[in-house]
């Protein structure tokens, strides 16, 4: 690895780091009641390296939400390999577990700050690794099938993260009364039969 790469590696490295101390301080104690400095405590950097990642907290829970990505791709690593519909499963399961455990009241937050704000508009990224992953788990399950009345594996993974992103929203304006993964993954199977046969 020369110089940039192990740069590069190093910066991600710091940024991950960020981001955790983030989410644990801000799960414990609340957005409000976290400061930047405190933030900066826990990853173990000065103040200069977090601004050198992130323009401000705000910033920070927009991206911190990203890490979603980083730990679904773990658990499906853990997993191995799966046949298309379970793995499709696991990915449910993991966005409703992450959200759940790690963010809590933060995800109140995120939603708030971008339906108040600029980032009001940014659509779902089609190259985030969970729409990926959504999409190649369609591809695959319907591949010897012809798509559900012409929609494709796009469409689908789409209507399905947009459904579960719902489901999210729900469980926020419930006061997180219920258990998001169970709900998650019960409304999982309806999909299943509906899109997976």
């Amino acid at each position: 690895m020369d110089y940039s790469e192990r740069r590069k590696a190093q910066s991600r490295q710091t940024e991950q780091r960020i981001l955790q101390a983030a989410l644990e301080l801000m799960r414990d104690r609340g957005y409000e009641n976290v400061s930047v400095r405190d933030i900066c405590g826990r990853a173990k950097i000065t103040t200069g390296a977090f601004y050198h990642h992130f323009p401000s907290k705000d910033a920070l829970i927009s991206k911190g939400f990203g890490a979603l990505d980083h730990y679904v791709e773990t658990v499906l690593e853990r997993r191995g390999e799966e046949e298309p519909v379970e793995r499709l499963r696991t990915v449910v399961g993991a966005y409703g577990d992450f959200m759940e455990r790690e963010c809590g009241s933060l995800t109140a937050k995120y939603y708030l700050m971008r339906l108040s704000n600029a980032q009001a508009g940014v659509r779902l990224d089609p190259t985030r690794f969970i729409q990926t992953v959504m999409v190649d788990c369609f591809t695959k399950a319907w591949k010897s099938k012809e798509s559900l009345r012409g929609r494709s594996p796009e469409w689908a993974a789409r209507f399905c993260y947009i459904h579960f992103r719902g489901v999210v929203i729900d469980w926020v304006l419930s006061g997180y009364s219920y258990s998001l993964t169970s709900k998650m993954l019960d409304d999982y199977e309806a999909f299943r039969v509906l899109f997976l046969g």
